[in-house]
């Protein structure tokens, strides 16, 4: 698959450890930015079937079950922080996902295959954290983001399939663009912790 054999070789930078530093202080936070991640994820998958979905059939089907286990992911995350006395309230969004999108391109069949890889690359940084995060946990939680680990990193394996469907001879391209700036995402410096910020000093 482009030489990506799983999540982590397709990710540029490792998570800052200053970042996890953070995290675990916020564990809060982290839950409740995680929850949101969730139901973004799975609000994205719905509005590229929406789009896209009549022309691409194996999209279609991808995407539907995507969405239905991220809106599992959430319902999990919304019990844990219940049963933790977590209240949840609303979170500014992370600049993340908004600064990757920056870069798409204007026409289609290339503003999809971006889409989707765009989609690689958060699934891809999702399970890194998820697997940088667990070894500091409580049994619980760490065994929780053990488990979606491995989901996303089949989400992420799905969406750089659908962006190879999709046809283009730019993917490598496109992916090596991704990389760098989503590397700068991470290992810089952000205003707010959140699941996909950068590093707050």
């Amino acid at each position: 698959m482009h030489g990506f054999s799983d999540s982590n070789s397709l990710l540029a930078c490792h998570t800052p450890e200053k970042w996890i530093e953070t995290a675990l202080r916020n564990q809060d936070i982290l839950l409740i930015d995680h929850a949101n991640c969730e139901k973004k994820a799975a609000a994205t998958a719905m509005s590229l079937m929406f789009r896209y979905g009549e022309r691409h059939l194996e999209l279609q089907e991808t995407l539907s079950r995507l969405a239905r286990e991220e809106l599992g992911h959430f319902e999990q995350v919304m019990r844990l922080m219940k049963k933790r006395d977590i209240r949840y309230r609303p979170l500014s969004a992370a600049r993340y996902a908004d600064d990757l999108r920056k870069h798409l391109h204007k026409h289609e069949p290339e503003r999809l295959v971006d889409l989707l890889v765009i989609g690689a690359f958060i699934e891809a940084r999702s399970c890194e954290r998820f697997r940088a995060l667990a070894p500091h946990l409580d049994a619980e939680l760490a065994d929780f983001y053990v488990g979606l680990a491995a989901a996303e990193s089949r989400h992420f394996a799905d969406y750089l399939r659908l962006a190879r469907c999709a046809g283009t001879c730019e993917l490598a391209a496109r992916i090596h663009v991704f990389a760098k700036v989503e590397a700068d995402l991470i290992s810089g410096a952000d205003n707010d912790f959140r699941f996909h910020s950068g590093v707050v000093f």
